[in-house]
C-alpha cells in the first residue's frame, strides 16, 4: 500500500503499519488499518458525492449521543465509533483536498453479498426496524440532510429528462421504454409526503444487505453501518432498500416473495410500536418504487458518463440499471401477493 495512504492513517493513529483495502462500496473509499494491537477502519469521503464531510460526522454524533442515552432500552446495534486525529479533529483533510475519517472496527464480524437463509433475512428486517424505533423518538429536523434530493424519486426523474437533451450515449430501447412506462409512479411517496400521510422520521439511507454486520459464531446481526446517508426521510424509503437487496434473487432476476416475508416479518416486530395505517398502506408503492428509482440513477449515470457510481467498464451502470428494472417488472407481477402478505403479517391482523 502506497506511502501516501500509510501517512494520512498516522494521523489517526501514528503507528499505524499495514493497510490494506476493505468492502466494495460504490461511493467512499474504505480500508482495514492495523496500528500495534489496534485496528480500525479509514474512510476517504467522496467529497464530490457528500460536499460537506463535516455534516455526516455531526450527524453520526448525534446519533450516537441520541441511542447512547436511551434508559431502560435494550439496544442490540453496536454502532461504530468515530475516532479523532492525533491532533484532536474528527476530519483529516489531505493536500488534494480529500476527507478522511477513522472509525472502530467491529470484530468479529461478517457482511453478506448473498443471502444465506431465510433467516438472514428476517434478521435484515428486525435489525432495521429497531434502528427506526430507536430513532422514532429523535426530531428529523435536528440532523443535516446530508444529500439533499437522495431518494425523491422525481427528483431523479427531471435528472434524467435534462441528461436526455445533451447526451452523447446511444439510448438503450430497454431502459428507455421501462422509463416511459413506469414514470407516473414516481412521485407516489412524495405525493403521499405532501399530503401529510406519510411523515418524515430519521433514516439510515442505504441498508442494503452489505450493511449489516454479522457476529461470525452466533451468526446474528450486531451492528448497521455506512451512516453517511442518515438524514430526515421517509422510512419507506429504506425498507423498500432493504427489500430489494435482500429479495433479489440475482440468478433469475426475479422477486423472492418468501425472502420478502421473512424480512417483513422482522421488521414489523420492531417498527409495529409506530406505524401507522397509512405507513403499511404505502409499503408496497415503496417496494415497488426503490428498484425504479436506483435503475433510474444507474441509467442516468450511463448516460452522463458514469461520474457518480464507481465502475470497471463502461456499460456497467447500463447492466446494473436493466436488473433493477427486470426486478421491478417483477415485483408489479406480483402486486396482489405482496398486498396480501403485508396485511397477513401487519402485526394485530
Amino acid at each position: 500500500m502506497s506511502d501516501q495512504l500509510l501517512a494520512i492513517a498516522r494521523q489517526f493513529a501514528d503507528s499505524a503499519s499495514h493497510i490494506t483495502p476493505l468492502g466494495n462500496g460504490l461511493i467512499n473509499d474504505t480500508f482495514l488499518v492495523k496500528s500495534g494491537s489496534q485496528t480500525f477502519v479509514l474512510q476517504r469521503i467522496n467529497t464530490q458525492v457528500f460536499p460537506n464531510p463535516e455534516q455526516i460526522m455531526a450527524n453520526f454524533v448525534s446519533l450516537s449521543r441520541h441511542i447512547t442515552q436511551k434508559n431502560g432500552v435494550d439496544v442490540r446495534l453496536q454502532l461504530p465509533q468515530i475516532l479523532s486525529t492525533v491532533i484532536n479533529t474528527a476530519l483529516y483533510q489531505d493536500e488534494q483536498g480529500g476527507a478522511w475519517r477513522a472509525l472502530s472496527f467491529i470484530a468479529d464480524s461478517e457482511s453478506l453479498e448473498t443471502v444465506r437463509t431465510l433467516d438472514d433475512v428476517r434478521q435484515a428486517g428486525q435489525a432495521l426496524g429497531h434502528f427506526h424505533r430507536l430513532l422514532s423518538d429523535l426530531e428529523p429536523g435536528t440532523l443535516h440532510d446530508t444529500l439533499p434530493g437522495f431518494h425523491i424519486t422525481p427528483g431523479y426523474l427531471q435528472q434524467y429528462r435534462q441528461v436526455l437533451t445533451h447526451t452523447l450515449v446511444k439510448q438503450d430501447p430497454y431502459c428507455a421504454e421501462f422509463i416511459d412506462r413506469f414514470q407516473h409512479r414516481a412521485d407516489a411517496l412524495e405525493a403521499a409526503k405532501q399530503q401529510g400521510l406519510l411523515s418524515l422520521r430519521v433514516i439510515h439511507g442505504d441498508p442494503k444487505l452489505n450493511n449489516f454486520l454479522f457476529d461470525v459464531n452466533s451468526r446474528q446481526i450486531i451492528s448497521l453501518i455506512d451512516l453517511d446517508t442518515v438524514k430526515p426521510g421517509l422510512v419507506h424509503y429504506d425498507v423498500g432498500d432493504c427489500v430489494r437487496s435482500c429479495c433479489h434473487n440475482t440468478d433469475t432476476g426475479e422477486f423472492d416473495l418468501k425472502c420478502c416475508g421473512a424480512l417483513l416479518t422482522g421488521y414489523f416486530s420492531e417498527a409495529g410500536a409506530f406505524f401507522t395505517d397509512h405507513d403499511y398502506q404505502y409499503l408496497y408503492p415503496a417496494i415497488r418504487l426503490i428498484p425504479f428509482e436506483l435503475g433510474l440513477r444507474f441509467y442516468t449515470d450511463y448516460l452522463q458518463g458514469n461520474r457518480y457510481f464507481k465502475v470497471t467498464e463502461p456499460e456497467q451502470n447500463l447492466r446494473r440499471a436493466a436488473e433493477q428494472f427486470r426486478l421491478c417488472e417483477s415485483i408489479q407481477t406480483q402486486e396482489s401477493a405482496i398486498n396480501s402478505l403485508i396485511a397477513e403479517l401487519r402485526p394485530g391482523e
